[in-house]
């Protein structure tokens, strides 16, 4: 059976809009900003930097890390973070301090351009690259897989943009916590579980 609450929000990845991902196994519960890399707009990554607080993040494909020649800081299993960091990026130009808005959606813009290389980033930077496992998110329940997994299904790209979300005293968010922010901008909730069971049924 299909979800509706699913459904809605890959219409609105589709449609360039910003939803929360809930249901990661593997960060404790916590919970995310995403949008579609290819939507990742100056006012995005701000609404994020805003209302996620977190690091902003862009999750690629393990085939994109390889043509930005980007790898696993810790590609170990021990003393993970519970999040598959490669260094953090910048363009390579067209930026100023890095850090605005602006500066990092058009780093984003730059690592998931058609044909984009290593040529085109700069080390370290102020966009945190995430490579997913091969399989998404059936091989790794996480919100990194699926971010990728969601653009993908929203037709909208094969890369997307991250970001917890923090309470107002600091402590990280869980889905009760933001009734508010739902509310308030109209934000869709992608759980984790209902993508993996729309997968699976996929296969079969």
């Amino acid at each position: 059976m299909s979800s509706p609450a699913l459904d809605y929000a890959l219409a609105e990845i589709a449609a360039g809009r910003i939803v929360v991902i809930s249901g990661d196994r593997l960060r404790g519960g916590d919970i995310d900003l995403m949008c579609a890399a290819r939507h990742a707009t100056p006012e995005a990554i701000n609404f994020m930097a805003t209302f996620g607080r977190g690091l902003i993040c862009l999750a690629v494909t393990p085939e994109r890390a390889a043509q930005l020649g980007l790898t696993l800081v810790n590609s170990g299993t021990s003393r993970q973070t519970g999040r598959p960091f490669a260094r953090s990026i910048e363009a390579g130009s067209g930026v100023s301090t890095g850090i605005s808005a602006a500066d990092r959606a058009h780093t984003v813009r730059v690592a998931i351009a058609e044909g984009a290389s290593a040529a085109d980033i700069h080390s370290p930077g102020h966009v945190f690259p995430l490579i997913a496992q091969s399989g998404g998110v059936l091989a790794r329940p996480a919100a990194c897989e699926a971010s990728i997994d969601l653009a993908q299904l929203a037709r909208a790209g094969d890369a997307a943009v991250i970001c917890s979300i923090m309470r107002d005293d600091g402590e990280m968010a869980r889905i009760d916590d933001i009734g508010d922010l739902l509310r308030d901008h109209g934000l869709a909730v992608a759980e984790i579980g209902d993508l993996i069971g729309r997968l699976e049924r996929e296969k079969v």
